[in-house]
């Protein structure tokens, strides 16, 4: 694990003081890499492999100042959080947000234990997920800018939610059974090949930040602030690459191709 170039990438200074694997630097890692290194599917897109061993993630993320989606975002910060003492259990979850159906565990998530309790790390759910990490077990709020976050239980398993005007909305459904690197495999496979994958369909990138989340699928560029959200239509190929190279800070791909 390469800790100095993953720091360098996500702004973020070690402290003068050493590492601590408490909540508050949990939570000062977690801020700056979801608002950081976007969330994106231009490999899938362009056809090539998603692969998710670490050398391949930090070479892509890191190096490359690319992004990626769930398995890649949360693989990485993983390896990151374990190289620092923490204590990280890989979990896998049903994504309930924008589903008309039941669908298969296609979604990382990661369970982080320290001396201040345990807290549920996800830095790759892209425009609607967290920025800061959400208290597991406890049914506590976190409001994290203009945007609200719970983990509330259901039957034998969890929920993670996020509040909409006086709602609740279910992001995603998960259990407490640990996941192996095959199971994510498996899913990742899944994501980027089938053709009922959304990833597959649509190209979509995702930035979130304490102001306003930026939101491009295929054509359609959003800003919501959290209160307040605008739609715009981007024009032709050329004004999409520019919105992802100097909005997202992407490098792109050869050989991309852009749904109409």
């Amino acid at each position: 694990m390469d800790l100095a170039a993953y720091l360098a990438r996500i702004g973020h200074a070690a402290p003068e003081g050493g590492w601590t694997p408490d909540a508050p630097t949990l939570a000062a890692l977690h801020l700056a890499h979801a608002t950081s290194i976007p969330f994106e599917n231009l490999d899938v897109l362009a056809g090539r492999p998603i692969r998710l061993d670490l050398d391949a993630l930090q070479a892509k993320l890191v190096g490359g100042r690319r992004g990626g989606y769930c398995f890649e975002h949360n693989r990485l910060f993983a390896a990151v959080l374990e190289n620092l003492g923490y204590r990280v259990r890989r979990l896998a979850a049903r994504v309930r947000h924008r589903a008309t159906r039941i669908l298969p565990r296609t979604h990382m998530l990661l369970l982080v234990d320290t001396e201040d309790g345990t807290w549920v790390a996800d830095v790759g759910f892209g425009g609607e997920g967290l920025m800061l990490p959400v208290p597991f077990g406890r049914g506590a709020v976190s409001s994290q800018f203009a945007w609200s976050y719970r983990v509330g239980a259901e039957g034998p398993g969890w929920v993670m939610q996020a509040r909409r005007g006086n709602a609740w909305e279910d992001l995603y459904a998960f259990t407490l059974e640990p996941q192996e690197d095959a199971d994510f495999e498996m899913a990742n496979h899944y994501v980027s090949t089938h053709p009922d994958s959304r990833f597959v369909q649509t190209l979509t990138v995702q930035l979130p930040t304490p102001t306003c989340r930026w939101t491009l699928r295929n054509r359609e560029l959003v800003q919501d602030t959290g209160r307040r959200s605008e739609t715009r239509r981007l024009g032709d190929e050329a004004e999409v690459r520019g919105v992802l190279a100097n909005l997202f800070g992407l490098a792109l791909p050869a050989g991309l191709r852009f749904p109409a």
